[in-house]
């Protein structure tokens, strides 16, 4: 059935200009409210009426600091909760030392959206294919989440709890990323199948990272999206390949059971079947680049 989109519905707008002024908002209307970032997910849903319309929205733009990207003493990325999906595309820092998420914001959206939507607000939407999810999953990431009580940390396998929805609790907000270093000798890559390099959902996602010395793989992370209820990890996958002799026979059967560990669905844009096969695909291309001496 096509969505009609109409005007907004109403709702009363609230811009706090602190982040004290935004937890208290949300603490004081919890689930009556809904966050405004980026805008290109939630002002689409509102005019097509595919979710309850808030009684409030608390615009978190005039809120300064959040749209950084810093790297740590320890050499790990923070990503603000505002940085745009073109502001992680045109960060020398992310695409020296973290590319794979380079590479995921590059085939999200168009240009547009890209300049207008963040990186967080795409794992906040917790849709299936999201872009952003496999590359963070691989590599590690977590949500850092705060509010009036306190602040917590939840590692990103742990952030999917469902289509659409995330371990972000009612009165909380997620107030950045953190991405660990990449270890000396490690190699990523985010690889997407869709009708278009850009603009389309994905149809597989598939984030690798992994590190090699001497032949032997010493460790290794590969994350899937767009092929079960949530992104998430083919650990399956990851202990055939953990530890062994890198050659082409294990990362062939590497990517088989890959393919086994998906639960796709049969929908509009791609079967199950071929889903599968295309995590095969994907997931053999992805180990061969990110396993080669």
């Amino acid at each position: 059935m096509p969505i009609f989109y109409r005007r907004l519905p109403r709702f009363e707008y609230l811009r706090p200009g602190s982040l004290d002024e935004a937890l208290s908002l949300v603490a004081e209307y919890g689930s009556t409210a809904r966050f405004l970032a980026g805008g290109t997910d939630l002002l689409p849903q509102l005019k097509g009426r595919e979710i309850p319309v808030p009684r409030y929205v608390i615009d978190l733009k005039g809120i300064p600091g959040l749209d950084d990207i810093a790297r740590g003493e320890d050499g790990g990325l923070f990503i603000g909760p505002l940085t745009t999906m073109s502001d992680i595309e045109g960060s020398a820092t992310v695409r020296n030392h973290f590319n794979p998420l380079v590479q995921a914001a590059s085939t999200m959206a168009s240009p547009q959206v890209r300049n207008r939507g963040t990186f967080a607000g795409n794992i906040c939407s917790a849709v299936p294919s999201a872009d952003s999810a496999p590359a963070l999953l691989a590599m590690d990431a977590a949500a850092n989440l705060r509010s009036v009580g306190g602040a917590r940390t939840v590692p990103m396998d742990a952030f999917f709890v469902g289509p659409r929805q995330t371990a972000i609790g009612e009165h909380e907000l997620l107030v950045g990323m953190t991405v660990p270093a990449m270890a000396p000798g490690s190699r990523g890559v985010y690889l997407k199948h869709a009708p278009r390099r850009s603009m389309d959902l994905a149809i597989v996602g598939v984030a690798a990272l992994a590190r090699c010395e001497n032949g032997v793989c010493k460790d290794v992370r590969i994350a899937l999206g767009a092929v079960g209820p949530t992104p998430f990890r083919a650990k399956g996958a990851e202990a055939i390949i953990r530890g062994g002799s890198v050659s082409g026979d294990l990362i062939e059967d590497a990517a088989r059971v890959a393919s086994t560990e998906c639960r796709p669905i049969d929908d509009h844009r791609a079967s199950a079947e071929y889903r599968c096969d295309m995590v095969y695909v994907l997931t053999r291309r992805a180990l061969t680049q990110v396993l080669a001496q």
